[in-house]
């Protein structure tokens, strides 16, 4: 059965993590956990029964609580399909184009990457001094592969 949590908005892949380690440390019946872009300060978990979750969440400092009432497959598949460029497509190296923020329109070469956060650390290449960036994952587009660049 699938349940939805209400989660602190901005923090869903970190309440993942936290809770993918206490469900196997647990040894809970929990099977799978999504966390949807596009919808903020929520995590679907997919679980044996409503004990389970709640077991889950107990004392977990991100998680607001829980709808109890659980949701079929079919309710939230249109919310699961992936829509436009994956940030997971960007990988080291990668040349990007900043398409949002102060550095709109500037290209830079991933050195880091944070999945966690959601987060690439980047160098500005156009510029005198190369400067290290912390931006979002979705305000970069990827400009060109690692393996394209001479």
């Amino acid at each position: 059965m699938i349940y939805i949590l209400r989660v602190t908005t901005g923090q869903e892949k970190i309440v993942i993590e936290m809770l993918a380690k206490k469900a196997e440390a647990e040894k809970l019946a929990i099977y799978s956990f999504v966390g949807i872009e596009n919808i903020k300060g929520y995590v679907f978990v997919e679980g044996a029964n409503e004990n389970e979750v709640t077991r889950l969440v107990q004392k977990m400092k991100s998680v607001k609580g829980f709808i109890r009432q659980p949701v079929e497959i079919n309710e939230i598949a249109n919310l699961i399909k992936t829509t436009g460029q994956q940030s997971s497509s960007i990988k080291i190296a990668d040349i990007v184009e900043m398409t949002s923020g102060p550095f709109k329109g500037e290209r830079a070469r991933v050195i880091k990457m944070d999945e966690a956060r959601d987060e690439l650390t980047v160098e500005l290449i156009e510029v005198a001094v190369p400067i290290p960036v912390t931006i979002k994952s979705k305000t970069a587009k990827l400009a060109q592969k690692a393996e394209d660049v001479a």
